[in-house]
C-alpha cells in the first residue's frame, strides 16, 4: 500500500504509472476519486454536524445544572453512593454435619462437594442430607 501512496503523492511518477491509459480511462478514474472525496466530505460534514449538536446538548445541560445549584462533583458523588445490589442467594438444600462437628451447606448447584460425595460413597442418600 506505501508503494501505491509514493507513487499517487509523486507527480512524475503517477504520470509514469498512467501514461498507457486512455483519455477515457483516465476521466473514470478521475470521476471516482471525485466521488470518494465528495463521499469524505459529506462524511466529515456530519461529523462536525454531530459534534456540534453535542456541544450544544452539553451547553444546554451545563445552563440547567447551573439554574438548578449543581456541579459534577454532585454527579460524581451521587454515582459513588449508589450500591450494587446483591442479587438473591440460592437456598440452601442439603446440610451434612462431619464427624468432627462442622456443618457443611450446598445448594445442590454446581460441583458436588467432597465431604458429600464420600458420604454418598459410603452408603449414605443425598436425601438424608436434605433440608425439608
Amino acid at each position: 500500500m506505501s508503494d501505491f501512496l509514493d507513487i499517487l503523492n509523486h507527480g512524475r511518477r503517477l504520470q509514469g504509472a498512467v501514461k498507457e491509459l486512455s483519455i477515457e480511462e483516465l476521466e473514470s478514474i478521475q470521476e471516482k476519486i471525485s466521488s470518494i472525496i465528495e463521499k469524505r466530505k459529506e462524511k466529515a460534514l456530519a461529523q462536525e454536524k454531530a459534534e456540534k449538536e453535542k456541544r450544544e446538548k452539553l451547553a444546554a445541560i451545563k445552563k440547567q445544572m447551573e439554574e438548578a445549584g449543581l456541579n459534577v462533583e454532585d454527579l460524581q458523588a451521587l454515582a459513588t453512593t449508589t450500591q450494587k445490589k446483591a442479587g438473591k442467594k440460592r437456598p440452601v438444600k442439603y446440610k451434612l454435619v462431619d464427624n468432627s462437628g462442622e456443618e457443611h451447606l450446598w445448594t445442590g448447584i454446581g460441583r458436588m462437594p467432597r465431604v458429600y460425595k464420600d458420604a454418598l460413597d459410603n452408603g449414605k442418600s443425598l436425601d438424608d442430607f436434605s433440608i425439608n
